[in-house]
C-alpha cells in the first residue's frame, strides 16, 4: 500500500523535507485502543506504542496520537514500532470529554469531510445535528448529512423529513440512503474524492457500520441484527478505525456518541447558527441581551417566523456550553499551576535538606 492510498499529499511531503524525515519513518494512525496503536505503514500495519518521552511531556490527552494522524516511526522489526512523535494536524474533530470537566476528547483528526448520520424515527433530531455541525465547523471540516433508513418510511415523510433538515440547516448537503436497498450510497460514492478523509459520525444504531461495509463493499465493521421494537442496529463498534476505499478516499468510523459536548472552539456556534448571529447585527442596541428590548431584530425574527424558535433555544444552549467549558478550562489551568508551583517548591525543600 502506498502512502498516496491513506492521504499522503504535497503539504505532507513538504513537511518531510523541512524536518528532515524520512518517507520510510511515517504512517498513519488507523485504529487506536487504550494508549497501543496500529499505524499504517508502505510496509505494512504495524503494532505501536508511544516513547516515555512522548507520554511525560504531553500536557493533555490531545498531545497523544489519535486516529487520522500522521506519526514519526522507529521501526523494530516486521510488526512492532515505536511513535516518536505527531506531524501538524490538519483538523481535529472533538467533543468534550466524557465526564471530565474542561477536558477535550478527539474524535479524529485530519479530517477532511463528515458524514452526519441520522435515522428517520425516533433519532431524527435538528437540535442534535446542530451540535454535530458546530464540532465540524470548529476545526474546518465539511459536513454532509445522510439520512439514513428511509426504506423504512413513504415517499412524502421521506420528504418533509429532508424538507425540515434544509429550512434550518440551509447551506448543508443532504443525501438520504438505505443500506438495506443501497439507495443514495452511489450518491455518496461519487462525493468521495482521492486523497481525502471522510468520518462518520452519529449515534449508535444509525448504521454507520452499515455504511461502511457498503462503502467497503464487503464485511468489514461488525453489524448486529435490527431490532424490531426501535428499528435501531444494535451498533458493536467498540473504537475508531481508518480504512482505505477502493476509489482511494479514507474513511474513519466511530462508535455512537451519546453525549456531544461543546468545547470552546471559537465561531463553531456561530457558524452553524450564522442567520442568527447576522440578525443581531441589526439590533437597535449594541449590548441587545434578545430578550425584551425594542428594536431587536431576533425577536421580530421569531415574532414573524423567519428563524424557528427552537433553533434559537438551542443556540443559546450551545453558547452556554461553550462558555461554560471555557470557565472550566480557565479554572483547570489556575489549579494546575498552583499544584504545579507546589510540587516545585516541595522539591526545593527537599533539595534544600539535603545539603543542610
Amino acid at each position: 500500500m502506498n502512502l498516496e492510498d491513506i492521504g499522503f499529499n504535497s503539504k505532507i511531503q513538504a513537511y518531510l523535507r523541512e524536518e528532515r524525515i524520512e518517507r520510510e519513518e511515517l504512517g498513519r494512525v488507523i485504529i487506536e485502543h487504550k494508549e497501543r496503536y496500529i499505524v499504517q505503514t508502505e510496509e505494512g500495519a504495524l503494532n505501536a506504542e508511544i516513547t516515555g518521552n512522548l507520554r511525560f511531556s504531553a500536557e493533555s490527552r490531545l498531545d497523544f496520537p489519535a486516529v487520522g494522524d500522521w506519526v514519526k516511526l522507529a521501526v523494530f522489526d516486521h510488526n512492532s514500532a515505536v511513535i516518536l512523535g505527531i506531524l501538524p494536524r490538519t483538523s481535529i474533530l472533538e467533543r468534550q470529554a466524557v465526564g471530565r470537566t474542561g477536558d477535550r476528547q478527539i474524535i479524529a483528526t485530519n479530517v477532511d469531510f463528515a458524514f452526519i448520520m441520522q435515522a428517520v424515527g425516533h433519532d431524527f433530531n435538528l437540535n442534535r445535528l446542530e451540535r454535530y455541525l458546530s464540532i465540524c465547523y470548529a476545526s474546518k471540516i465539511e459536513p454532509i448529512i445522510l439520512l439514513s433508513k428511509i426504506d423504512l418510511i413513504s415517499e412524502e415523510e421521506r420528504k418533509e423529513q429532508v424538507s425540515k433538515i434544509k429550512n434550518r440547516l440551509q447551506d448543508v448537503p443532504v443525501i438520504g440512503i438505505s443500506n438495506e436497498s443501497m439507495e443514495g450510497i452511489k450518491k455518496i460514492q461519487e462525493t468521495i474524492e482521492k486523497g481525502k478523509t471522510y468520518c462518520i459520525l452519529g449515534s449508535s444504531g444509525v448504521g454507520k457500520s452499515s455504511l461502511s461495509n457498503n462503502l467497503l463493499q464487503q464485511e468489514q465493521m461488525k453489524v448486529s441484527s435490527i431490532s424490531d421494537q426501535t428499528n435501531k442496529g444494535r451498533h458493536t463498534t467498540s473504537h475508531r478505525e481508518l480504512f482505505v476505499l477502493e476509489n482511494g478516499g479514507v474513511i474513519i468510523d466511530t462508535p455512537g456518541m451519546r453525549e456531544i459536548g461543546m468545547t470552546d472552539r471559537n465561531q463553531s456556534v456561530e457558524l452553524t447558527f450564522e442567520h442568527i448571529v447576522e440578525l443581531a447585527q441589526e439590533c437597535k442596541f449594541n449590548n441587545c441581551s434578545h430578550i425584551s428590548e425594542k428594536g431587536c431584530a431576533i425577536l421580530e425574527a421569531l415574532d414573524n417566523g423567519e428563524i424557528e424558535e427552537a433553533a434559537y433555544e438551542n443556540f443559546q444552549k450551545l453558547k452556554r456550553e461553550q462558555s461554560r467549558f471555557e470557565s472550566s478550562v480557565r479554572e483547570k489551568r489556575e489549579k494546575d499551576k498552583k499544584l504545579g508551583k507546589l510540587y516545585k517548591r516541595i522539591q526545593e525543600d527537599k533539595r534544600k535538606r539535603k545539603f543542610q
